[in-house]
C-alpha cells in the first residue's frame, strides 16, 4: 500500500529540496538527445525508421498518415466523444479569439506614430504524446490558437502504436483543426525532425507540445539549435492548497488525477490544518484500487508529499516557491487569496474547479509550464503563435522634436554615425514645416 511522504511545519531551508521534481539522470538524457538529433540530421528518415523502431516497436517505411486513415478515424470516433469534442472546441475557440488585440496607434510625441502588429509564425510543429494516454485534448490546445493565429503550416508528430497506428481520436481532433500533415513519429526523434527536417518533414520555426523528460530534453536542445519552442513543459504537476473547509474526496481525486499521467508526475498537497492528511491519504488509497492505471499513478505518488503549515500565508510562500503547472485552491475564501498567487501555469479556484476542467473543455490552454517555469513563463495562448512587429513612422515636424535628443544619446554612446544619421536629415529639414 503507498503511503505518501508527510512533513510537519519544514523548515525554510529545506525548502529548496522539497521543491526539486523528479530527475532521470540528465548527463545520459542529454547525451542520447545529441545522438538522436546528430543522426536525424545526417540520415533523414532512415534514422527516423530506425528510432522508431527502437523506441515504439513499430516498423515504418512511410510515416505520414495517410487521408485515408483520416476519414476512417471519423467513421471510428463514436458520436457522444465527438460532440465533447466538438464543446470543447467552442470554448477553446472562443476564449482564445478572445486574445486578438487590436492596432493601436500611439503617438509618443507630435508627429511621431508608434504601433505594434501581430505576424503568424509560418510554420509550427506540434507534438502530442501517445501511449498508453493520447493526448487528444492537446491537438485542441495548440491547434485552435494556430488555426485563430493565420499560421500558414501547421504539421502535427505522434507516436504510434506497434501496429504502427495513431489513435483516432488524434486523428479526428487534428483535422477538426485544420491539421492534415500528421507524421507517426515520436519522442526525441519527432522533435529532431521538426527542428532539423528530414525528406518526410519538414522543418518548423517553433514547437509546440508537452511531453516527458526526453522530450522536455529534445525542445531545450532543439531551442539551442535555433528553433524556438513554446516552454520547458514535462512531466505534469499539481500543487492544492486546502482549508478545513475542503471535501477530503475531492482533493484526493484531484492528486490522483494528475498522477495518474506519469510515474515521473508530481502531486502535491498543502493545508493549514493537519486532519486533512490523513483523510486524504485514506481517500487516495479507495479510489487507487479502482483505477487501470495503477501502477503508474503508484510510482507517481512515491515521488510526492503532503504538507501541513500552521497558516495558509505559508502554505502560498511554498506554493509560490514551488511554482506549480497546476495550481489548485479549495478554500472557503478562495478570493481573498488570488493576490498572493505568483507563480502558477493555471490556478482553479473552489471546491468545483476540478483540474480536469482545464485539461479539456473549460476553455483555458493546458500546455502550461512545468519545473518550476511557472516562474517566468506563461502558458499557450494565441500570442504563443503570433509575433509581435513593432512599427513607427516619424514626420518631418517629428523629428525636429525628436532630433536633438537623439543627437546627445548617440553622442554619448559615441556611436557617432547614429548620431550622423539624425543630424544629416535635421539640416536637410526646413525649419518651419
Amino acid at each position: 500500500m503507498n503511503k505518501i511522504k508527510f512533513f510537519i511545519e519544514p523548515k525554510r531551508n529545506e525548502w529548496n529540496f522539497l521543491i526539486q521534481r523528479p530527475q532521470i539522470g540528465a548527463q545520459s538524457l542529454q547525451s542520447l538527445v545529441q545522438e538522436v538529433f546528430l543522426s536525424v540530421q545526417n540520415e533523414g528518415d532512415v534514422a527516423i525508421e530506425r528510432y522508431t523502431h527502437q523506441f515504439d516497436g513499430a516498423s515504418l517505411s512511410n510515416f505520414q498518415v495517410s487521408e485515408e486513415e483520416i476519414k476512417s478515424a471519423f467513421e471510428q470516433i463514436p458520436t457522444t466523444l465527438k460532440k465533447a469534442i466538438e464543446q470543447a472546441y467552442e470554448n477553446i475557440y472562443t476564449f482564445h479569439f478572445s486574445q486578438k488585440e487590436r492596432k493601436k496607434v500611439i503617438e509618443t510625441v507630435k508627429g511621431v506614430e508608434c504601433w505594434r502588429e501581430s505576424r503568424p509564425i509560418q510554420k509550427v510543429g506540434i507534438y502530442i504524446p501517445g501511449g498508453s494516454a493520447p493526448l487528444f485534448s492537446t491537438v485542441l490546445m495548440l491547434g485552435i490558437p494556430a488555426q485563430i493565429a493565420g499560421c500558414q503550416e501547421i504539421i502535427l508528430c505522434s507516436p504510434p502504436n506497434k501496429s504502427g497506428k495513431i489513435d483516432s481520436a488524434i486523428l479526428y481532433s487534428a483535422a477538426r483543426t485544420g491539421i492534415t500533415r500528421i507524421y507517426k513519429i515520436g519522442g526525441i526523434q519527432a522533435i529532431a525532425a521538426m527542428s532539423v527536417g528530414t525528406e518526410t518533414v519538414p522543418k518548423v520555426y517553433k514547437i509546440f507540445g508537452p511531453g516527458n523528460q526526453y522530450v522536455t530534453a529534445a525542445k531545450k536542445y532543439a531551442q539551442e539549435q535555433g528553433t524556438a519552442i513554446d516552454m520547458p513543459a514535462g512531466p505534469s504537476e499539481v500543487l492544492i492548497i486546502a482549508d478545513k473547509y475542503a471535501q477530503a474526496e475531492f482533493v484526493a481525486a484531484d492528486l490522483l488525477s494528475q498522477a495518474e499521467h506519469g510515474t515521473d508526475s508530481q502531486v502535491v498537497l498543502l493545508t493549514n490544518h493537519l486532519p486533512l492528511l490523513d483523510k486524504v491519504q485514506q481517500h487516495i488509497q479507495k479510489q487507487l484500487q479502482y483505477l487501470p492505471r495503477y501502477a503508474i499513478t503508484e510510482q507517481a505518488l512515491n515521488n510526492s508529499f503532503f504538507i501541513y503549515f500552521n497558516t495558509l500565508e505559508t502554505c502560498f510562500e511554498f506554493a509560490n516557491e514551488y511554482a506549480p503547472e497546476h495550481l489548485i485552491l479549495n478554500l472557503k475564501n478562495y478570493k481573498k487569496w488570488i493576490a498572493h498567487v505568483h507563480n502558477a501555469g493555471s490556478v482553479f479556484l473552489g471546491q468545483y474547479s476540478c483540474e480536469t476542467a482545464g485539461d479539456y473543455a473549460s476553455g483555458t490552454n493546458h500546455t502550461l509550464p512545468t519545473a518550476g517555469f511557472a516562474k517566468a513563463y506563461s502558458g499557450v495562448s494565441l500570442d504563443s503563435f503570433v509575433k509581435k512587429i513593432t512599427f513607427q513612422r516619424i514626420s518631418k515636424k517629428g523629428l525636429l522634436k525628436l532630433g536633438t535628443t537623439l543627437e546627445v544619446m548617440a553622442e554619448h554612446e559615441s556611436l557617432l554615425a547614429h548620431k550622423n544619421a539624425v543630424t544629416l536629415r535635421l539640416n536637410h529639414t526646413p525649419k518651419k514645416s
